[in-house]
């Protein structure tokens, strides 16, 4: 799909496509309403952090890299997450998660430096990946902010928005910064030839990916939380690299299996601080 047609129109047709099923969805369970004031500028925020740069970030990266590469680095945005929670919620850095980071880190510079994805020109492939590292940077700054959205209301709301709400609102926020975007691309390259498979894979990123996908995270952070939930993150590399073998013939290779554990690593040891604090506090 990202060498199929210009980076932000993919996004942009994914996001038009997911959000008029959002719509749909929200109708039929009955939690359509509009937000508030207050409510559409959170919205507005995180749907330009969450959907307009992400995918920015993300759609052009994955231009010059290979899934298996993206899948580890967009496992960053915990640990981005993390430290933007240092100024942002006047959170601490700690040994732990100093220690998480550098592993994090280490990881990365093994995955650009020694990618076994050699069939990719390596000046490309090393600016994917700080694209998409940027991506996981956006989805943290997002993360950062829908914390605080679900967590208190604002002024003119009698309560805080829900995942799944706040999820829709941002995203068609952000399919207002995408859109002129899209348009110029098209003014500049014209209308793009979209092949079949192409078409398919739009629709599986917008239903599947995106809205089907969104909405069993909301109903999971409802379930077990939004600390539990946010583990399931360290599966998405596992996937990334399996699937860019199995369909697009990635290569594996120990460098690659070395760069996970170090960066998934260093993300479980970062997100253990606030688990290790607990247990200090209950002691």
């Amino acid at each position: 799909m990202a060498l199929d047609m210009p980076p932000i129109t993919g996004a942009w047709l994914r996001y038009l496509i997911a959000i008029i099923c959002f719509l749909i969805w929200l109708k039929i369970i009955g939690l359509l309403k509009m937000p508030t004031r207050g409510q559409w500028r959170l919205a507005f925020l995180i749907g330009f952090f969450s959907t307009a740069t992400y995918q920015a970030f993300f759609m052009f990266g994955m231009k010059y890299t290979a899934a298996g590469d993206a899948s580890l680095m967009i496992t960053f945005n915990p640990l981005f997450t993390a430290l933007l929670a240092i100024p942002l919620l006047s959170e601490k850095m700690t040994a732990r998660l100093a220690t998480g980071l550098g592993l994090g880190v280490s990881g990365g510079v093994i995955l650009f430096l020694y990618s076994p994805n050699v069939n990719l020109p390596a000046d490309e492939r090393i600016v994917g990946n700080l694209l998409i590292a940027f991506a996981a940077l956006s989805w943290a700054f997002s993360s950062i902010l829908m914390r605080k959205a679900m967590s208190e209301p604002t002024d003119d709301a009698s309560e805080p928005l829900s995942p799944l709400t706040l999820t829709v609102w941002a995203s068609i926020t952000g399919f207002v910064f995408l859109t002129p975007w899209a348009g110029w691309e098209t003014i500049q390259d014209g209308i793009p030839s979209i092949s079949a498979r192409a078409w398919w894979a739009t629709v599986f990123l917008a239903v599947i990916s995106t809205v089907i996908a969104y909405v069993w995270f909301a109903n999971g952070i409802k379930a077990i939380g939004a600390g539990k939930a946010a583990l399931y993150v360290y599966l998405v590399p596992p996937f990334g690299i399996l699937s860019g073998w199995l369909l697009l013939d990635e290569r594996l290779g120990w460098s690659l299996l070395f760069a996970f554990v170090l960066i998934v690593g260093g993300v479980a040891l970062a997100q253990s601080e606030k688990r290790h604090q607990q247990v200090v506090s209950e002691e």
